[in-house]
């Protein structure tokens, strides 16, 4: 067996253990592409949480990716739904 499949196999590799999620909590200012545009579905997301939370100005479709999920998390936390 080869090293890189032993390692595997013993839970070495954090991208194939289910139970180490250090490699699936990063923080957005901390993304390669937290600069751009915030996707479809964060846009839907944020705009629905806004209109919820009845704060329209929360929403605003230039934000990138990074600041977007900052809001969402924020909005969500204050909506009780974290």
């Amino acid at each position: 067996m080869a090293k890189g499949n032993a390692a595997a196999s013993e839970g070495g590799n954090p991208k194939t253990d289910p139970k180490d999620v250090s490699n699936q909590i990063k923080d957005p200012d901390e993304w390669t592409t937290g600069g751009e545009p915030m996707t479809g579905a964060q846009a839907s997301y944020l705009k629905t949480l806004s209109e919820e939370a009845k704060e329209p100005e929360a929403f605003d479709e230039s934000l990138g990716k990074a600041e977007a999920s900052k809001r969402i998390d924020d909005l969500r936390h204050k909506a009780g739904k974290a």
